[in-house]
């Protein structure tokens, strides 16, 4: 068991610039390595790490923007809103205005024509009324003079 793992551990060792002696006598073995440079693959994860922090400060730049711009859209659209709403309200109102001096001009009209025809109906009745006492009163000066005159022969036929 520890001969693999020496075997394994000496493996990676020799790949790297280092330095492995076994002593004969001993089963230890001595393994010095040289300081290594820092890999060019970890040199190249260090900037792609700097680079995502840069892109990742530039989508969050975006993003305030993109919210900036949507909360100035959705002021102005407010505003649009209201200001259509103010002038449909004035638009009712002014429609209601007309339908209101359209209404008291039928009802002034209708008002003439009920005044008019009560004007009609009462100057006919007049008329009516004046014709039935004036024939009332013509029957009765009529009758009047026929009843003096019996009137009268009766008295003389008493008399007598």
């Amino acid at each position: 068991m520890a001969s693999m793992a020496l075997t394994t551990s000496l493996s990676k060792l020799q790949s790297t610039r280092a330095v492995i002696k076994r002593s004969p006598w001993s089963s230890r073995v001595f393994a010095g390595a040289s300081p290594r440079p820092f890999p060019a693959s970890r040199r190249f994860g260090a900037m792609a790490t700097s680079e995502a922090t840069d892109a990742a400060k530039q989508g969050r730049n975006a993003l305030n923007k993109g919210i900036d711009a949507a909360k100035t859209g959705s002021q102005e659209a407010k505003s649009e809103a209201a200001n259509v709403a103010e002038n449909a309200a004035q638009k009712t109102k002014d429609l209601a205005g007309k339908v209101s001096d359209t209404a008291q001009d039928a009802a002034g009209k209708v008002k003439q024509t009920a005044e008019d025809a009560w004007s009609s109906v009462k100057d006919t009745t007049q008329k009516i009324k004046d014709t039935v006492v004036g024939k009332a009163e013509e029957s009765t000066e009529s009758m009047k003079e026929p009843m003096r005159e019996g009137a009268a022969k009766l008295k003389d036929n008493m008399k007598n």
